[in-house]
């Protein structure tokens, strides 16, 4: 479905909370009709921004212990991390000119 890395909950704090560059989050669900649309617009961000950001993916069915650390009750889900901390955050499907506003800090 993605080219984007899965983390899990054993790899977040390693792939996520310890990673050099800022990195996307998708916390989605196989069953989800909007993550799947958002998929191919994160992967796009992803080959587009690859040298500036990661664009990982957390399947919140098989990672409850992260969705629920972050309260994730609402999909899809996207988070900014940088240097360890959540910096943004968007709810919901957006087209792909959103997303390069809504972290043009960490994409230009």
């Amino acid at each position: 479905m993605s080219n984007a890395k899965d983390v899990t909950d054993s790899s977040f704090g390693t792939d996520v909370l310890a990673s050099e560059k800022p990195v996307i989050v998708d916390f989605w669900a196989e069953w989800c009709g909007p993550c799947r649309k958002l998929s191919p617009i994160l992967d796009e961000i992803s080959v587009q921004y690859g040298e500036k950001v990661e664009v990982v993916k957390v399947n919140v069915d098989d990672n409850p212990a992260i969705a629920a650390e972050y309260g994730i009750t609402s999909i899809p889900a996207v988070y900014l991390f940088m240097d360890g901390a959540v910096k943004s955050t968007v709810i919901g499907a957006r087209p792909k000119q959103f997303f390069e506003k809504e972290f043009a800090d960490v994409l230009s």
